[in-house]
């Protein structure tokens, strides 16, 4: 019978639980090496105790950059089918975590299904579905309310949820002393800042952090302390808001550890390329070495459309200088919300970015694809380049779309390949362009 409550407190115990056996296999690191980590907090194991269809993941310190897909309705795209597209979407090309930020009517039924079927990670943002769980306006919602729908979603199998514990009274004197040009652009830290300027409270999961953590550690739900006063443009990055907010993060993760609940930190935002490495750098120092989930960062404001590209060119920067966990953005970032085309779009884009820092950083076995691939290009064997590339109907679809006459090329450079005129005159052929047909 299990003597532990959650992932952290069996790693203190010197348990070593099939969560992180699995996650020793998927990352070819030693088991006792996964629970020294996980007690230390600085590798977290999202795993509710409800989820049954998970197979576990682990996102911190020495481990494979994860990323995250966003989904959900909203009140304009009310059409739980085409979410649902996007979760199996998302599954195919191996996203480890999926967030239901769904902010419209009664969301559960869905949720239920995605942690039914889901061997991902499933994380949400319960002040979202507050309003509509509720059947409240925003000033009529008390702070009791707000931990009903906690455990609500706790209950429910998620394994992961944003709390926006850090906009705390004092951050958000820092945030209106240090005038910006995008304020707030957190969503659930707008609802949070407007519900404590109309109510005159203080954050109600501040007030109230150690009851929230009450109801993480019955579930062994991770907490992601979310960052409500990320910055929304490049202007506004590194700024005292933001600063101010990660210090009181420092803080509420050493709490959180101490009631044996896992922790990761969110970040910015957008930001300019030449700040990313500082900044994580300085949450792994103030906030103790826990994970870092970052949105992004974005290094540019002026390619609306394209922000999966800023995205990824941040993300890629920051996981290399430390950032564990990748939030995907997609082309419609800004814009919409995002369609299927758009979904895979921002997937494939933050894959790109977690593993081009993966070899970077030297994670066990990144390079191992990379150099499988390369053996088939030597060979210009093409159906082991498709096999091997993560989107093969892409790859194949280009290929096929303008065939060459000879297969052991491509349309672009024909029988003046590079590879094909090495190939053969290391095998002592003679390579005559003129007399070929």
């Amino acid at each position: 019978m299990k003597n532990y409550s959650t992932q952290m407190e069996a790693a203190k115990k010197g348990i070593i639980t099939p969560e992180m056996q699995t996650v020793s296999e998927k990352e070819y690191v030693p088991a006792e090496k996964i629970r020294e980590l996980v007690a230390l907090g600085q590798i977290a194991i999202p795993a509710n105790v409800n989820h049954r269809s998970l197979s576990a993941e682990g996102i911190g310190k020495g481990l494979r950059t994860k990323i995250n897909v966003n989904l959900g309705i909203s009140g304009d795209c009310k059409n739980y089918d085409v979410e649902m597209e996007k979760v199996k979407l998302s599954l195919k090309f191996g996203a480890e975590a999926i967030m239901d930020l769904s902010n419209y009517g009664k969301t559960n039924t869905f949720r239920r299904q995605l942690i039914d079927m889901s061997p991902a990670m499933i994380g949400t943002v319960p002040m979202y579905d507050a309003i509509g769980y509720l059947e409240k306006d925003l000033l009529e919602i008390t702070a009791e309310d707000f931990l009903k729908v906690v455990r609500a979603h706790a209950e429910e199998g998620v394994d992961f949820m944003t709390i926006h514990a850090g906009i705390n009274r004092r951050a958000v004197e820092a945030f209106k002393r240090d005038k910006r040009e995008m304020n707030i652009v957190s969503r659930g830290g707008s609802l949070l800042f407007a519900w404590m300027e109309m109510t005159g409270n203080e954050n109600p999961f501040y007030e109230y952090f150690d009851d929230v953590l009450g109801i993480l550690r019955e579930y062994d739900v991770t907490i992601s302390l979310g960052d409500a006063l990320r910055p929304g443009c490049i202007d506004d990055s590194s700024d005292g808001g933001q600063i101010a907010e990660l210090i009181e993060l420092g803080a509420l993760t050493e709490r959180a550890w101490a009631k044996d609940v896992q922790v990761m930190i969110e970040g910015p935002g957008h930001m300019a390329m030449n700040e990313i490495a500082a900044n994580m750098q300085m949450e792994k120092s103030i906030c103790h070495g826990a994970p870092f989930y970052v949105l992004g960062p974005l290094v540019s404001d002026i390619f609306p459309g394209y922000d999966h590209i800023t995205s990824a060119i941040g993300g890629a920067i920051a996981a290399a200088s430390g950032a564990d966990f990748l939030c995907y953005v997609t082309p419609a970032e800004h814009l919409r919300l995002p369609d299927i085309n758009d979904v895979k779009e921002g997937i494939i884009a933050s894959k790109i970015a977690a593993h081009a820092a993966d070899i970077a950083k030297n994670v066990p076995h990144a390079r191992d694809r990379d150099n499988e691939m390369a053996k088939a290009r030597h060979k210009v064997d093409w159906e082991e380049m498709f096999r091997i590339a993560v989107d093969p109907d892409k790859a194949r679809t280009y290929f096929e779309s303008t065939p060459p006459s000879d297969r052991h090329t491509c349309s672009m450079c024909g029988k003046m390949c590079a590879v094909r005129t090495t190939n053969m005159i290391l095998e002592g052929k003679k390579v005559e362009f003129c007399t070929e047909k």
